[in-house]
This record gives structure tokens, sequence and C-alpha cells, in this order.
């Protein structure tokens, strides 16, 4: 399926609704647990969402707009870490539905056409990329936490489901 922007704009609006139905008003137990080891917990994942909707998507879009010959500041997929020690899960909420709610207003604003969606910009480590894989990569990017955030909240229950782990590949992912 290729990219199209009109197409990809409901995605990137229904995220925050998505990750507020599933999160908010949860017991903690549900949005703090990871899978283990490094993973992260849903809570962490919506500061990663948060982090990227101020350091990655619009900035990387407006280097490739602007025709700037600098490639793209590297972004730290950890900062979150830290930056939401004391925040809670209903301030983050908030938070990602303001920052994504700007974003998408400033990507609707531009009135992309074939040829903005052509222009190309430079990844630290992977090089040029145009201005179409990018907002791709954000929706995509969406999908993929909002399946993390499902699959985290799954595992929770590994254990307890008995033998019909075998038909839930959720938990074996």
């Amino acid at each position: 399926m290729r990219f199209q922007l009109d197409e990809a704009i409901p995605v990137l609006e229904r995220t925050p609704l998505v990750l507020r139905a599933l999160l908010a008003g949860q017991p903690r137990n549900w949005v703090v647990n990871n899978e283990g080891d490094d993973s992260w917990s849903p809570f962490n994942e919506v500061g990663h969402l948060i982090d990227g909707e101020r350091t990655d998507w619009i900035p990387r879009a407006l280097i490739i707009l602007g025709r700037e010959s600098r490639p793209f500041e590297p972004f730290d997929r950890f900062n979150h870490l830290s930056a939401t020690r004391g925040v809670s899960l209903e301030d983050l909420l908030e938070t990602f539905a303001r920052l994504r709610a700007a974003n998408v207003e400033t990507v609707k604003q531009w009135n992309l056409d074939e040829d903005q969606l052509a222009m190309t910009g430079t990844h630290p480590a992977l090089g040029p990329v145009t201005l179409r894989q990018l907002l791709a990569t954000w929706v995509a990017h969406d999908l993929g936490h909002i399946g993390q955030v499902v699959r985290v909240m799954a595992k929770q229950y590994e254990n307890e489901v008995g033998p019909w782990k075998e038909y839930l590949p959720v938990l074996s992912r």
C-alpha cells in the first residue's frame, strides 16, 4: 500500500485516543509493569511518543522542507525515562494529545504535494530519506507502540492463562 497523507492523518489523530482508552484510569500495575529486563511499560511508551512529538517528526520534516543541508539531530530513544519521572500518566496522556493535535494540524497546513513528499533529508544512521518515508514511519511507529502497549498488558497475565497460552500469540512475541 502506498503512503497517502490523507489516509495517514486519521491514524495519527487517533493514536492519543487509543492510548487514552487503553490506559486512562487503569490500576497502576497495568501501566507501570513491563516485560522484564530493559523493556518499557505502557507509561514509558507514552513518554517516548511525547519525545517524538517534540524532537523527531516535525523538526525533521522542517529540515527536509527547508532544504537544510544538515543531517537530522540524533533521536534520544531513552530521554523519556528521566523526563517522565514524577509525572502522572494522566498528564502524559494529555501532553501527548495536545502535542499530537498541534503537529497534525501543522502537517495539514503544509498542503504537501508529491514533489514535497519526495524531498530528502539525511538521517544520521540511515542516510538519505524522503519526507514520504518519514511520515509513513511516523504512522508505523505509532502502530508499533500501540502494539507494544497491548502486548505488555497482555503479558501481565501470561502465567495466569494456563493452557490457553498456545492460542494467544500476543504472549509469545
